[in-house]
C-alpha cells in the first residue's frame, strides 16, 4: 500500500554476531569441530558443499559428544538445513533438540536463544504461528540477563504479531523493549524500538500518539553520540517515517523540507566507511537496514513524492536508478524486503506509464508484478488489492469499463487500507459516471462525505463530484466543486489534479458560451499537462483549443490545435492497439473463482434507513460489516416525492426496530391494517404530496439536503 515504504518488513536487524555466538550471517561448523570443516567455504563468493557439510556434522552425533558440543552440533545442523535445503522436518528436529538440551546447560545462552529464534522462524514458515509464539515468549522470559538476545527476541515476536496484523500487541512489545533498552543504558536500541513503534502507530492511524513519540525520538537521535553510521541510519529511519506520514496525508508541498533532509542524510551515509569495531554494549548490536537498502528506500519515497506531485519524468528517472540498484543487490542478497521494494516501485512506474500514454509497457510491467507476487504468498496477500487496482486503471485507459468495474470491485474486497479504499472508490466512481450508471454513482458518492484523511484524496473527491455534476448538466454546482479542487490542489502542488480541474472548467465555460474564460482555463491546463506530461489531458485540451479557436475565428490557431490533437490521437491509438494485441491483455479478466464483491451499506443507505453509518469496511482494523438486513431499499415512484419516500423508509425501519423482540407472526400483523386506518393513512399521504408540490420551488435546497 503507498505507505508500505515504512512497512513492517523493515524491522531492525542484527548488525553483527555476538562474541562467541553462532552467527546467522556465517554458519560455523568450526565451533563444534576443533579441526574445522573442510567443506564450508569462509568466502561467500565460493558456494558451500552443503551435503558434505551435513555429513560431517552428522558424524559427530554417534560418538556421544559432551552436552555442549551436542547441542551446538544440533543447532548448526538445523541452521544449515533450514537456510540451504528444503528438509524442513529434519531442520525442525535438530533445532528442537538443540533448544531442549541447551535449556539444561547453564551459561549457554548463545546456543539456547539462537535455537529458539531459528525454530520460531521455521514454525512461522510452516504456518505454525501458535507454536512459535509460546516458544518466543518463554525465550524472552529467560533472556532478561542477556541484553542482546532479549532485545532481538522482542523484535522478532513484535514482527510476528505485525505480520498477523495484531498491531496492538506488537506496539506493546516494542514499548517493553524501549523501556528495557533504557534500563540497560542503550539509547540507540531504545530509539530503534520507539521508531518501530511509531511506524506501527502510523499504520494504525493513531496520530495523537505518533506526534509525541516522534518528537521524543528526534531528541534521542540528536543527543545520541556513537557510531556515525548508526546515528545516520537512525536519522534516516526518523525522516522516512516523517516523509511517509506527510505523503499518506497527501501533503506534497509540506513534505519537501523533510524529503530534502532525507536525501542529504543518505548522501552522508554513502560517504561513511563501515568500521568493524563492535559496540561495547551488547544491546547496541543491531541496525535498522543495510546502507544499500536505505539508498533504495530513499529512491522509493522520492518516487512516491514525484508521482503525487505530478513530476512524472523525475519519477521515471529515480525508478530506473532504484531498479538498477535492486538488480545488483538481489544477485548477492535474497532478503524479502528487496522484492517488496521492487513491487512498490513497479506499481508507481505502472501508474506513470498509464498517464504518459505508454499502456503496452505498463501492461508488461503489471505482468512482471504478477510474477513477483506469485513467488511469495505473503507478498501476494499484501499487494493483491494494488494489483487489481492497477489492472482497473489499465482497463480505463483502453476503455474496457466492464473489466475496470470488475477489477476495482475485486480490489475493494481484498483491501482494508483506508487510503487505498478511497483511491479505488474514486476511480470506480469515474467508471460509473462514464457508463451513466446513476444508481451506482449515488452509492459511491456517499463515501465522499464520511472520511478522507488525505488532502489529495479529498481534492480528488471534489473533482469527481464536479465531474458528476457536469455530466448531469448542473454547471454551477460543478464549477463550485472544481474551484474547491483547484484551491486544495494549488495549496499542495498537486499538478495533475490542477490540470484536470482546469480543463474541465474550460469545458464547462465553453458549453456555457463563455469562450474567453474557457480559453483562460484551457491554455494553462495544456501547459501544465505538457510539463507533467499527461497525454489524456493534452488530448482533451487540444480538442477544446481547436473548437475555441474555430468559434473565435482564429483559423491559424485552430489548425495548429487540430494538428496537435491529431498527433496525440495517433500516438494513443497506436499504443492502444499495441497493448490490446499483447498476450498480457488477458489479465484484465477477473479469475472466475473470485467471489463477487459484497454490497456494503453506503452512507445514503444508512441515512435513508435511519441507521448509524459504520464507515468504510475495515477502517478500525475489524472485519468488514455484513450487509444491512431487512427489506430492500425503497425507491420513490415518479409521482411520489423523494422526501415522502425517505420518511416512509424511516417509519418502516423504526417499527422494525421497536418490534425487534416480537414474534414473526406479530411482525406480519403490522402490515395488516384496518380499512379505516388505511384510509386515514392515504389522506395523510395526499397532504404530504401537496406539501411536496409546494416545495418544488426550491429544488436546489432539496438536492443539497440529499447530498
Amino acid at each position: 500500500d503507498g505507505s508500505e515504504a515504512g512497512g513492517a518488513e523493515q524491522s531492525p536487524r542484527r548488525a553483527g554476531a555476538e562474541p562467541g555466538a553462532a552467527g546467522a550471517a556465517q554458519p560455523g561448523p568450526y565451533l563444534a569441530h576443533p579441526c574445522g570443516c573442510p567443506f564450508w567455504s569462509p568466502r561467500p563468493s565460493i558456494p558451500p558443499k552443503v551435503r558434505l557439510c551435513v555429513h560431517c556434522l552428522q558424524a559427530v552425533l554417534p560418538r556421544k559428544p559432551p552436552a555442549r558440543m551436542e547441542a551446538r552440533t544440533h543447532l548448526q545442523l538445523g541452521s544449515v538445513l533450514y537456510h540451504h535445503t528444503r528438509n524442513g522436518d529434519q531442520a525442525r528436529g535438530h533445532l528442537e533438540k538443540a533448544w531442549l538440551i541447551s535449556q539444561q546447560i547453564p551459561q549457554f545462552e548463545d546456543v539456547k536463544f539462537e535455537a529458539a529464534s531459528l525454530l520460531s522462524e521455521l514454525y512461522c514458515q510452516e504456518n505454525s504461528v501458535d507454536t512459535a509464539k509460546p516458544l518466543l515468549r518463554k525465550a524472552i522470559q529467560i533472556s532478561q540477563q542477556t541484553p542482546y538476545w532479549h532485545c532481538r527476541l522482542l523484535f522478532q515476536l513484535a514482527q510476528l504479531h505485525t505480520l498477523e496484523k495484531d498491531l496492538v500487541s506488537a506496539c506493546d512489545l516494542l514499548g517493553v523493549g524501549a523501556e528495557y533498552a533504557r534500563v540497560v543504558g542503550s539509547e540507540y536500541t531504545r530509539a530503534l524500538f520507539l521508531l518501530s513503534k511509531g511506524m506501527l502507530l502510523l499504520m494504525e492511524r493513531k496520530l495523537q500518539e505518533v506526534h509525541p513519540l516522534l518528537t521524543l525520538c528526534g531528541q534521542i537521535v540528536e543527543n545520541w553520540q556513537g557510531n556515525p553510521i548508526q546515528k545516520e541510519s537512525l536519522r534516516v529511519f526518523f525522516l522516512v517515517l516523517q516523509v511517509t506520514h506527510y505523503l499518506d496525508a497527501g501533503q506534497v508541498k509540506s513534505v519537501k523540507p523533510c524529503l530534502k533532509q532525507l536525501q542529504q542524510c543518505i548522501q552522508t551515509i554513502s560517504t561513511l566507511h563501515d568500521d568493524e569495531i563492535l559496540p561495547s554494549n551488547p544491546a547496541d548490536l543491531f541496525h535498522w537496514l543495510p546502507k544499500e537498502h536505505m539508498c533504495v528506500l530513499v529512491y522509493l519515497v522520492t518516487v512516491m513524492h514525484s508521482m503525487q506531485a505530478g513530476y512524472l519524468e523525475k519519477a521515471q528517472k529515480y525508478t530506473d536508478k532504484a531498479l538498477m540498484q535492486l538488480e545488483k543487490l538481489k544477485m548477492l542478497d535474497c532478503s524479502p524486503i528487496l522484492s517488496s521494494f521492487q513491487v512498490i516501485l513497479l506499481e508507481h512506474i505502472i501508474m506513470c506509464r498509464l498517464v504518459t500514454g505508454h499502456k503496452a509497457t505498463a501492461l508488461q510491467e503489471i505482468s512482471q508484478v504478477c510474477q513477483l507476487c506469485q513467488q511469495s504468498p505473503r507478498l501476494f496477500s499484501n499487494h493483491a488489492a494494488q494489483l487489481h487496482t492497477l489492472l482497473g486503471l489499465y482497463c480505463i485507459s483502453v476503455n474496457c469499463m466492464d473489466n475496470a468495474e470488475a477489477q476495482f470491485t475485486t480490489a475493494l474486497r481484498l483491501t482494508t487500507h483506508q487510503e487505498l479504499w478511497a483511491f479505488i472508490v474514486t476511480n470506480l466512481a469515474s467508471v460509473y459516471i462514464r457508463e451513466g450508471n446513476r444508481h451506482q454513482e449515488v452509492s459511491i458518492h456517499g463515501f465522499f462525505y464520511v472520511f478522507h484523511s488525505s488532502h489529495c484524496l479529498r481534492a480528488a473527491a471534489f473533482y469527481i463530484r464536479g465531474l458528476f455534476s457536469f455530466f448531469q448538466g448542473r454547471y454551477n454546482e460543478a464549477k463550485r466543486f472544481l474551484r474547491e479542487t483547484l484551491k486544495m490542489s494549488n495549496a499542495e502542488d498537486l499538478n495533475r489534479l490542477t490540470a484536470c480541474s482546469l480543463v474541465l472548467l474550460g469545458h464547462i465555460f465553453y458549453v456555457l458560451g463563455n469562450h474567453r474564460e474557457s480559453n483562460n482555463m484551457v491554455v494553462p491546463a495544456m501547459q501544465l499537462a505538457s510539463k507533467i506530461p499527461d497525454m489524456s489531458v493534452q488530448l482533451w485540451s487540444s480538442a477544446l483549443l481547436r473548437d475555441l479557436n474555430k468559434a473565435c475565428g482564429n483559423a491559424m490557431d485552430a489548425h495548429e490545435a487540430a494538428q496537435m490533437h491529431q498527433n496525440f490521437s495517433q500516438q494513443l491509438l497506436q499504443d492502444h492497439i499495441e497493448a490490446c494485441s499483447l498476450p498480457e491483455h488477458n489479465l484484465i479478466t477477473v479469475p472466475p473463482q473470485f467471489p463477487t464483491f459484497p454490497q456494503f451499506p453506503t452512507f445514503l443507505d444508512c441515512w435513508e434507513r435511519g441507521l448509524p453509518f459504520l464507515g468504510v469496511p475495515g477502517l478500525d482494523g475489524r472485519t468488514p460489516p455484513s450487509p444491512i438486513p431487512g427489506p430492500e431499499r425503497p425507491h420513490h415512484q415518479p409521482g411520489q416525492s423523494a422526501v415522502n419516500s425517505r420518511k416512509n423508509s424511516r417509519k418502516i425501519h423504526g417499527k422494525l426496530r421497536e418490534n425487534s423482540g416480537k414474534t414473526p407472526g406479530k411482525l406480519q400483523n403490522l402490515h395488516r391494517q384496518h380499512p379505516r386506518k388505511r384510509e386515514k393513512k392515504q389522506n395523510k399521504t395526499k397532504k404530504r404530496q401537496k406539501l411536496g408540490k409546494r416545495n418544488k420551488k426550491k429544488p436546489e435546497k432539496l438536492r443539497n439536503s440529499l447530498w
